[in-house]
């Protein structure tokens, strides 16, 4: 059955990734980034038609409440949710400015919590899923990643707070942790170096997060689980 699915995120990396794997499966797909131009790009190359672009900074409240608005007079109830929006800031705590600290916080913890609670309004009549990009980082912590792991980890635990509060309506919340994907964010990573910790050998591609992602949209008896997808970085860390 199509459902209509909203990507936060959905202009490159992973949540570009899962765009196109929902597309392919027949969905529509709202992609929605803070880039406008991106978002339109990445809308436009999905399998298919009737795809939306919208801007939105999930930082924001109203910008969050204004966009699922716009979702619904124009494009229906949402079945699902992906939130895959993020950004991290790596440096040592005493390094960190606190502007940065909180804008870590803000987008990759309560930018989620926010989206969830809007697309919400919505599924708890119909039924839904959600899945929150998560990271390994969250599960195992990272010197020189503590604002980031922190809000991967906040992640974590709200994933499985609302999956208990919204299981008994028929909706699903499942995390992906991903481990070093080849994507904008470790672009800057010796991946020689990093490679050797990783049981698997090799960084993994934003398909094969996405192929986890739309395992847990699809599954229908599955919720408040977390998913790894790292090629065994965790059992190194």
């Amino acid at each position: 059955m199509s459902r209509l699915a909203v990507v936060f995120g959905g202009s490159q990396g992973i949540g570009r990734a899962v765009a196109r794997r929902l597309a392919i499966r027949g969905h529509k797909v709202v992609v929605v980034s803070r880039n406008m131009e991106a978002a339109q790009d990445s809308a436009a190359s999905l399998y298919g038609e009737g795809h939306v672009a919208l801007s939105c900074d999930v930082s924001k409240e109203q910008e969050v409440k204004s966009a699922f608005e716009t979702i619904q007079k124009s494009c229906g109830s949402v079945g699902y949710l992906v939130n895959a929006a993020g950004l991290n800031r790596d440096a040592l705590l005493l390094r960190t400015p606190p502007d940065d600290i909180a804008m870590t916080l803000q987008t990759n913890l309560l930018g989620s919590i926010l989206t969830c609670r809007a697309a919400l309004r919505s599924m708890l009549s119909q039924g839904g899923a959600i899945v929150n990009i998560g990271s390994v980082v969250g599960v195992k912590g990272n010197a020189g990643q503590c604002a980031y792991s922190a809000s991967k980890a906040g992640l974590e635990g709200f994933t499985r707070s609302l999956a208990k509060e919204v299981a008994g309506r028929n909706v699903r919340v499942n995390l992906v942790a991903p481990g070093l994907i080849r994507t904008r964010m470790t672009a800057g990573l010796d991946e020689m170096e990093w490679t050797r910790r990783i049981p698997m050998g090799r960084f993994g591609e934003p398909e094969e997060v996405a192929r986890a992602a739309m395992f847990l949209l699809e599954s229908p008896y599955v919720t408040g689980q977390v998913l790894l997808v790292d090629g065994g970085l965790r059992l190194g860390m």
